[in-house]
């Protein structure tokens, strides 16, 4: 008899949506104080500079706003784990927009703020069932937030990498979202119960094919911290460079998942 199939990880909608209000606002208000040397700082981003960095993560909020402004499409056909591996193939569109954007948008506070504002209008106005068509497929709006709360995060940490002290703060329902997301990823790309990922306090989720544990200490363990799991799933990390460093323990023959990395990209 085949496993049943795993439950899809469900988000409180309401947690959700102020996350992704909470983890912009710890952006603006970073971004308030940065001077213009430190906007033309270069980042681990290619060639964007700082001030193309803080654009994006305006942008990528802002998806919800251009999704919005499409017909709903009739029905759902993705889940909201599958956005995390359709990211890459729009990355040369994207970096040309931000490009774009960032050059029409000189004022980023300004430019901020509208996002902020507007994005909040837009949650009033719209129920968390509404679908959107996204570059993943169909996804209901509040499943959609949970996306938004990765490209926060995750910029977030390029952005704290980039400028030397500037630590913006990460909200920890946000930080918690976007952890769960990308483990539950892993979990996809790799199905099985061999080995075991945690990452606390947020996530533990199986994967792996090979033999699974039903008690007990698992054979196979792979424990981290959140912004170790989310550098190492977005590509910011090297797996081997991570255990070299003790950022993450691995025990166990097939807790070894540095090939299955990164899950986007």
């Amino acid at each position: 008899m085949p496993p049943a199939k795993k439950r899809a990880r469900s988000y409180d909608p309401a947690k959700t949506r102020a996350a992704v209000l909470a983890q912009l606002g710890n952006v603006r208000v970073a971004v308030r104080g940065l001077t213009s040397e430190q906007l033309a700082l270069p980042t681990r981003l290619g060639e964007w500079t700082v001030r193309e960095l803080v654009t994006h993560i305006g942008m990528a909020v802002t998806a919800v706003h251009r999704a919005l402004d499409l017909p709903a499409p009739p029905k759902q056909d993705v889940q909201v784990v599958e956005w995390a591996f359709g990211t890459a193939a729009n990355s040369a569109a994207i970096a040309d927009f931000t490009r774009n954007l960032a050059a029409e948008h000189p004022d980023l506070d300004a430019y901020l703020a509208d996002v902020d504002q507007s994005l909040r209008a837009l949650l009033d106005a719209h129920s968390g069932n509404r679908l959107l068509q996204t570059s993943a497929g169909v996804l209901p709006l509040d499943d959609y937030l949970v996306t938004r709360t990765v490209e926060l995060v995750v910029h977030t940490d390029d952005l704290n990498a980039a400028v030397p002290g500037l630590e913006v703060p990460y909200d920890r329902q946000a930080l918690a979202a976007a952890t769960r997301l990308l483990a539950d990823a892993l979990a996809v790309k790799a199905p099985g119960g061999s080995t075991e990922v945690r990452v606390p306090p947020y996530a533990v989720v199986q994967c792996v094919e090979g033999p699974r544990h039903t008690r007990g200490t698992p054979p196979n363990v792979v424990e981290t911290d959140p912004l170790t799991w989310i550098r190492l799933a977005t590509g910011r990390l090297a797996w081997t460079d991570a255990v070299e460093e003790a950022e993450v323990s691995a025990s166990g023959e097939r807790a070894d998942i540095g090939y299955l990395l990164p899950i986007m990209s």
